[in-house]
């Protein structure tokens, strides 16, 4: 009897070592992608770098770079953590899933934090707020002013992206046509495969800035989701509370103007 009692206890001693030692590593997972972060002394940031003025690519002095205002915001991230700053430009399509995956730290890619996304991924404060808009050929621009003249009609959206989400709840009968790159986009919509092409607004005023065969119609949606947030891995508070700081600091300096009226000149020529 006093057997079985001490394997009684010794069992009981057994499991709570193991439940501990579980909560134990459940805490530490708990936030710990920063001191990873911070470890390697290197911030890896995920975007899609083909929708200027928020990322996109450049030529100085012969070198291609990835700049936009997403770009530096994430400069201002990795500055405030004291670690250096990685770009790595995926499609965008699939950064949600290089977070989970631990491909990237961070996704900084103008996102809208929609439900769907939340079920993968956290997200940070909001930092920008964009309205929606269409691209049209110019010489349509009499044929389509709202997005219910493009009823029926071939529309493009980058895939994965919000904007082919309010196409087609705004647009009936609309045949998607969904790319990762928006480039691709605009010379479907120039070679007249597609009729219009949604995405932010600042995006579609650089694309026609560029393209004077091009014009925004004049409705546009407004953001129901609250804007552009920062995604990071789940369950990563002290990262996110860091990213939020940031995001405050951007914002109380007046940071982002700044950085949205440089894109646009870094923009200037890209679709040309």
């Amino acid at each position: 009897m006093k057997k079985n009692f001490f394997k009684k206890i010794l069992a009981t001693a057994i499991v709570g070592i193991m439940s501990f030692g579980l909560a134990g590593c459940g805490a530490k997972a708990e936030g710990d992608k920063l001191d990873e972060i911070k470890e390697k002394g290197t911030l890896v940031v995920g975007l899609s770098a083909d929708y200027a003025p928020y990322e996109f690519h450049i030529m100085e002095n012969g070198e291609d770079k990835i700049v936009g205002f997403d770009v530096d915001i994430a400069k201002e991230i990795a500055k405030d953590l004291g670690v250096e700053l990685e770009i790595m430009d995926m499609k965008f399509d699939t950064l949600i899933s290089a977070l989970p995956n631990d491909k990237v730290d961070l996704v900084i890619s103008g996102l809208s934090p929609d439900e769907e996304r939340k079920k993968a991924v956290d997200f940070s404060d909001i930092y920008y707020t964009a309205e929606h808009g269409a691209i049209v050929r110019a010489k349509d621009v009499e044929k389509y002013k709202k997005f219910t003249d493009l009823n029926g009609q071939k529309v493009g959206a980058q895939m994965g992206s919000i904007q082919a989400d309010l196409a087609v709840e705004n647009i009936e009968d609309v045949e998607m046509q969904l790319l990762s790159n928006v480039n691709d986009l605009v010379v479907s919509l120039k070679g007249e495969k597609i009729e219009a092409l949604v995405c932010e607004l600042p995006v579609a005023e650089m694309i026609v800035k560029n393209n004077p065969e091009l014009v925004v119609i004049e409705e546009s949606i407004k953001d129901e989701e609250g804007g552009s947030a920062i995604a990071l891995k789940k369950n990563s508070p002290k990262l996110l509370e860091e990213v939020n700081k940031t995001i405050a600091r951007i914002q109380e300096e007046g940071l982002l103007d700044e950085f949205i009226v440089e894109a646009n000149k870094l923009a200037e020529g890209i679709n040309e």
